[in-house]
C-alpha cells in the first residue's frame, strides 16, 4: 500500500538500465532497509527463464562473481497442494515452483556468507511472474548442507516481479538483506 509506506527515492534516471532505486527504512520492524530497484527489459517475458538466471549456478556466476554455491536443496514437488492452500489464484497467482535453496558466497572483502531460503515462483493469468524468497530461521539449520558453517546472511525478503509491457517487461526487484557479522 503506497499510501502507508514511506519510500525514499535514492536515484532516478530513465536512461539507465536500473532507472529507479528507492528504500524503505523500516519494513516489518526489521532494522535493515528494504531496497527497491526498477527496470524495463526489452524482449519476451519468460518467468522460468528469469528464475533460471537467479537459481542456476553457472548462469548466476555470469553476473554475480561472489557466488560460490547456489542450489535448490529441497524442492517441493506437490504444487497441487501448495496451490490449494494459497487459494485465491487472482490474488496469489499459481505457484509453479517452490522449495528450499542454499547460497554461499566466496571469500571477498568480508568472509563467506551462507543463506537458507524458502522461495518460489508465482505465475499470473496476465503473464506476470513473481519470484520470491525469505530466509529460514535458525531452528531450520539442520536443513543446511553438510560442510563448514559460515556467517548467516539473512534475506528477510526478496522478490522479483516481472510484469508485461508494450515492448518487453517491467522488473521490480525488492531486497531486504542483512549480511550478518555486524556488517549492515
Amino acid at each position: 500500500d503506497s499510501d502507508t509506506l514511506k519510500w525514499k527515492k535514492l536515484e532516478s534516471n530513465e536512461r539507465r538500465t536500473v532507472h529507479r532505486i528507492d528504500k524503505l527504512d523500516s519494513y516489518q520492524n526489521v532494522k535493515t532497509p528494504l531496497l527497491r530497484f526498477r527496470s524495463h527489459i526489452k524482449g519476451n517475458l519468460i518467468g522460468e527463464r528469469f528464475s533460471h538466471f537467479i537459481m542456476d549456478l553457472d548462469e548466476r556466476k555470469k553476473w554475480d562473481d561472489q557466488v560460490a554455491r547456489n542450489e535448490e536443496v529441497y524442492p517441493i514437488d506437490n504444487l497441487e497442494s501448495v496451490n490449494a492452500i494459497l487459494g485465491d489464484e487472482e490474488k496469489y497467482g499459481t505457484c509453479t515452483r517452490v522449495g528450499v535453496g542454499y547460497t554461499q558466497t566466496k571469500q571477498g572483502f568480508i568472509s563467506p556468507r551462507e543463506q537458507l531460503i524458502i522461495g518460489g515462483m508465482q505465475e499470473f493469468k496476465d503473464g506476470a511472474t513473481i519470484l520470491w524468497g525469505t530466509e529460514m530461521e535458525e531452528q531450520h539449520n539442520y536443513l543446511l548442507p553438510e560442510g563448514q558453517r559460515h556467517t548467516r546472511a539473512k534475506s528477510h525478503l526478496f522478490a522479483a516481479t516481472l510484469a508485461p509491457a508494450d515492448d518487453g517487461f517491467d522488473v521490480e526487484y525488492l531486497l531486504q538483506m542483512d549480511v550478518g557479522g555486524g556488517i549492515p
